[in-house]
């Protein structure tokens, strides 16, 4: 059986990549392993770290800020260079620390039906787990996070993305997709969709991934035995990525309907945005502002 190809993606994560690497071991707990990092041009220590904590890793160094969705291709294509090539893959961040066997929980979970399984995850410090699933966007929920804000329309499946019923985190939910901070793919569902869009520089890469797995027989699906810890959170005050992931948002929307339902979807977007920009949100300020730019959508946001 070929071992599972752990593959990250890093970007000056020097300060963050010591306490992934000593989750990792027991983390990966029953499986056969190998790490993979595709590192994006880092200005810091990251390889340095790397070859000192984990010498065995390969290193995939791809020259530039390539972005999230080209740097785990870039890390494929290495880890299919292995003698018998890899099976199941477990795509994480760096700021990602897996509890003990959480990544052999999800790939058992999978099978010919689940492609991709998840895990519980947990902001450092609290108790209760983040909402990570999410359900495919519609008008009438971007609407509903407009009027009344995603976590209370979250209660009501016509009115939301974000899935924030308790009952859902607390079995094996299937949600149209969850965010990609840890995600187990099978081999079968990577071999099915292919590569990673890389036209997603950063933010709707596994929203785009998910959904196409879906469309090909492929579900998502969490496994709450599954848990890890995330650090991240940065899109929520930086109003630069906060404007990349809500400008891909409506690209990938785009993409999959029409231009009528589009301009809907983009609108319903700009009311929340501009609603909190009314509030005094600097982020919303810079997202509803590049969403009103001519030709905002037309060119692959971030490249």
């Amino acid at each position: 059986m070929s071992p599972v190809a752990v593959v990250v993606v890093t970007w000056n994560s020097a300060a963050v990549l010591p306490g992934f690497l000593a989750a990792l071991p027991d983390g990966m707990a029953g499986l056969d392993w190998r790490l993979v990092v595709a590192d994006n041009d880092s200005a810091d220590d990251t390889v340095e770290v790397l070859r000192a904590l984990a010498p065995d890793t390969t290193v995939v160094q791809t020259g530039r800020n390539a972005g999230y969705a080209a740097g785990i291709n870039a890390a494929l294509d290495a880890a299919g260079e292995w003698d018998g090539g890899y099976g199941t893959v477990l795509v994480c961040n760096p700021d990602i620390r897996m509890r003990q066997g959480c990544a052999k929980r999800l790939v058992d979970r999978l099978d010919g039906e689940v492609g991709i399984a998840v895990p519980l995850l947990y902001e450092e410090g609290r108790e209760a787990p983040l909402y990570s699933l999410r359900r495919e966007s519609t008008v009438a929920r971007a609407l509903g996070e407009a009027i009344i804000g995603n976590r209370r329309a979250g209660r009501f499946p016509r009115l939301s993305e974000l899935v924030t019923d308790p009952a859902a985190y607390a079995g094996p939910t299937r949600p149209d997709w969850a965010t990609g901070a840890l995600m187990a793919l099978s081999a079968d569902c990577l071999a099915a969709c292919g590569p990673w869009d890389e036209s997603f520089f950063l933010y709707s890469e596994e929203t785009e991934y998910c959904l196409r797995a879906r469309d090909l027989g492929y579900r998502t699906q969490l496994e709450p035995t599954a848990q890890a810890v995330h650090l991240g959170g940065e899109s929520r005050v930086s109003p630069r990525l906060w404007t990349l992931l809500t400008l891909n948002r409506v690209r990938l929307y785009g993409r999959r309907h029409g231009a009528l339902a589009t301009g809907c979807f983009r609108a319903a977007v700009f009311l929340r945005e501009a609603s909190r920009a009314a509030l005094g949100r600097e982020a919303s300020r810079a997202a509803a502002a590049a969403l009103l730019r001519p030709g905002a959508l037309r060119a692959p946001a971030g490249a």
